[in-house]
């Protein structure tokens, strides 16, 4: 019986163990509602006399993913009926209070805090001032406030101040936050509350309290200071009154000052520090009132000289003496090497120490540093370059080649290191000329200046080292042999195309050089070829270079001389067998042209046409001239035009004879008996005026020779009773007879 009972205690604990760790919702099955939950948890604020609300409530549902509406099915209930009231979720304000708001749905609860005021109908702004201020005035002046009637009651009055959105029409002039205005400046502005769909406002003004700032030194008003570097801090004084009569109020600690250019000079209360030289505006404010001064702060001395003026470069283990000098007149320089604040940028490349006379400037390790001299308001600087230990000296080029008026760089020099590796030196190489009359060094350029050979050398810079500290580098020297050559203006080449033929070599073209100083030289001999291309190759032979024909096409033959180049086409054909000449005699009227065409043969057979490559020259230009394929009549005669391709020649020649205009007849009717014969005569009338009798050489036909027939001569004989025409033709003229035979 015990063992039962404690088995029933132990069971019935476990059961309540899992309750607690398993809530009932836990075990519910698919379609249960799991919990409800209105559409928004946030507190309800209503307003009496407003439209009614309506809440909405949705239930979770296990195993669904979207929430249902149980708005309608739920269980309504208004803690405080007497503030709000609600039916089916809607919400009807009564009176001013709150209550809770539950909604029940199949045993979940939801509720809802809600609250209900009355409206607010009227805002007013409450203030100790007129709306009229002077900058300075106090915070309890400066309070504004905002009430409100409503909210407890239709009739109750509500501080908003802290409520409500405050805003200044001009923030110039004052700006407002919480109903707290602060003073900014002169002028008016609207003070703008806004709380609940009410708004109030107010126009505000504000006024300075004072006249103006007086700015003094030594009690006597000022509108500008000289000051010098140097100069002791000057005291200002601040005063200000609020009328013309009132007295004057030293405001000097509690103005607000400031400096345009703190770099010039520094202002605290009043009292102005010198930094450097310059201008800077000192301004004096208070209570929307201010006061400017300028200050002009000038350097007792016009400039500080540093003796080495150049950036310099020491190697290591070097130093050099430096001198600052102050130039505090015209002609004039004062040595203030003692006074002057001598600093380095980069002590572990280079240090500076001075004493009475200068100062000692000494590289300590490899770098640049800016060494600076500064005194009374002026400086100066100088950068020093450190540079590693450095054994011997080499330069690149041991030969130059140059043109007359040309420049070229300086060849490169390399120091090389106690690791061995090399050091580009080049900037700090120093280089002269043997000749200056071949070539000189200028604006750090070789330049070339006439013709000839000339030895260039080149040291480290001394620069301002002392012998004692100097190291032995800087007695080395290179040196380089310069070649001024003359400068060539133009090549002159042949102005046609190269023509090769397949498979066989031509000499190269002779080329001429024009010189700057206008001398011309044969430079055949010595300038230098190249072919683009593949269809032609260069050779060498026995007899010197030759140019050879490999495929047909083109390519460029590129010649260089000195610092000239010429480039001369080439083309490349077949082999030419034949040519012909159409046509091969030409009869030409004065001015009149013709066009020679030449066709040539290749040894496979085909043909192609070469009348623009014969290049035709006239035996007698007077007669006749050639451009291209056309030949034309100049005057009376004959001519021979002779051309070639490949090595054939070919000719044609030319005959120029005037043009005939016209063709006359001594007789142009006859009346003969049969029997008896007459002769006619035809002459010729040219263009240029001449006549000749041609009657020989016309071709006479009779129309009936049965009346009348005429032989070559010209003699018509009469046959027979009747009338016929004789007409006799040459060189496409016309002449007519007309004979009657009684």
């Amino acid at each position: 019986m015990t063992v039962y009972r404690k088995m029933t205690k132990m069971l019935l604990i476990m059961i309540l163990l899992t309750a607690a760790a398993f809530p009932v919702n836990v075990f519910a099955a698919a379609g249960d509602t799991n919990s409800i939950d209105f559409d928004s948890s946030a507190k309800v604020e209503l307003t009496v006399g407003q439209t009614p609300k309506q809440l909405k409530v949705y239930a979770n549902i296990e195993g669904a993913s979207s929430k249902r509406d149980v708005t309608a099915a739920s269980t309504w209930v208004s803690s405080n009926t007497n503030a709000v009231k609600v039916i089916n979720g809607l919400l009807t304000p009564v009176d001013t209070g709150t209550a809770m708001i539950t909604a029940t749905y199949l045993n979940a609860v939801a509720t809802l805090e809600v609250s209900v005021t009355h409206p607010f109908k009227d805002m007013t702004l409450e203030r100790s001032s007129d709306g009229n201020y002077k900058l300075g005035d106090s915070e309890e002046t400066l309070l504004v406030k905002a009430k409100a009637t409503g909210g407890q009651s239709a009739t109750s009055v509500k501080d908003v101040s802290d409520d409500a959105d405050w805003s200044s029409s001009n923030t110039g002039v004052l700006t407002i936050e919480d109903g707290q205005i602060t003073l900014v400046g002169e002028g008016t502005a609207t003070v703008t509350a806004k709380f609940k769909g009410l708004t109030a406002t107010f126009k505000a003004k504000v006024e300075l309290p004072y006249s103006a700032i007086v700015l003094k030194e030594d009690n006597v008003a000022v509108k500008e200071l000289e000051l010098l570097v140097g100069d002791s801090p000057l005291e200002l004084t601040a005063a200000t009154k609020a009328t013309e009569n009132s007295p004057e109020k030293d405001i000097a600690d509690l103005a607000e000052w400031t400096s345009s250019n703190e770099g010039v000079a520094t202002v605290d209360k009043g009292t102005i520090t010198v930094v450097g030289t310059g201008k800077a505006v000192i301004t004096a404010k208070y209570l929307g009132v201010s006061k400017s001064v300028d200050v002009y702060v000038r350097a007792p001395y016009e400039a500080i000289l540093l003796s080495p003026s150049e950036d310099q470069t020491l190697f290591l283990g070097e130093s050099l003496q430096a001198k600052a000098e102050m130039r505090n007149a015209v002609n004039s320089r004062q040595n203030q090497s003692s006074d002057a604040t001598w600093t380095s940028d980069n002590l572990l490349a280079a240090t500076v120490t001075k004493d009475a006379a200068a100062a000692t400037i000494s590289g300590k390790a490899v770098g640049t540093a800016v060494i600076k001299a500064e005194n009374l308001g002026v400086s100066k600087t100088l950068k020093v370059t450190v540079l590693p230990t450095v054994t011997e000296l080499s330069v690149d080029k041991s030969e130059l080649e140059i043109y007359t008026a040309d420049t070229a760089s300086l060849p490169k020099v390399s120091g090389t290191k106690l690791d061995g590796t090399k050091l580009d030196l080049s900037q700090e190489i120093e280089w002269t000329s043997a000749n200056e009359e071949i070539a000189e060094i200028k604006d750090g350029k070789l330049a070339g200046v006439k013709a000839g050979t000339v030895t260039i050398t080149g040291k480290i810079k001394a620069g301002n080292v002392p012998a004692g500290t100097a190291s032995p580098i800087r007695a080395k020297t290179v040196e380089v042999k310069v070649t001024v050559q003359n400068k060539v203006l133009v090549l002159i080449g042949p102005e046609d195309a190269l023509g090769l033929v397949i498979g066989e070599e031509q000499t190269l073209p002779s080329v001429n050089a024009v010189l700057e100083n206008g001398e011309e030289i044969d430079v055949t001999s010595t300038i230098t070829w190249e072919v683009t291309g593949t269809n032609a190759v260069l050779r060498q032979t026995a007899n010197g270079k030759v140019i050879k024909g490999l495929t047909k096409g083109s390519a460029n033959l590129k010649g260089t001389y000195s610092n000239k180049t010429i480039t001369i086409p080439v083309t490349i054909e077949q082999k030419v067998v034949k040519l012909v000449v159409e046509p091969a005699t030409v009869d030409l009227n004065l001015k009149a042209s013709k066009a020679i065409k030449v066709t040539g043969y290749f040894a496979n057979g085909k043909s192609a046409n070469f009348s623009g490559a014969m290049n035709w020259e006239s035996s007698n230009p007077a007669v006749a001239t050639v451009k291209g394929t056309t030949v034309k009549a100049v005057a009376e005669g004959t001519a021979t035009m002779t051309g070639s391709y490949q090595g054939i020649a070919a000719t044609v020649k030319v005959n120029v004879v005037p043009k005939l205009t016209k063709l006359t007849v001594n007789q142009t009717k006859l009346a003969l008996a049969a029997g008896s014969s007459q002769s006619v005569v035809v002459t010729a009338l040219y263009d240029t005026g001449k006549t000749a009798v041609v009657t020989g050489s016309v071709v006479w036909t009779s129309s009936k020779p049965s009346v009348a027939k005429v032989n070559a001569s010209g003699t018509i004989t009469a046959v027979g009773k009747g009338t016929t025409s004789i007409k006799g033709k040459w060189n496409n003229k016309t002449v007519t007879v007309s004979v009657t035979v009684k």
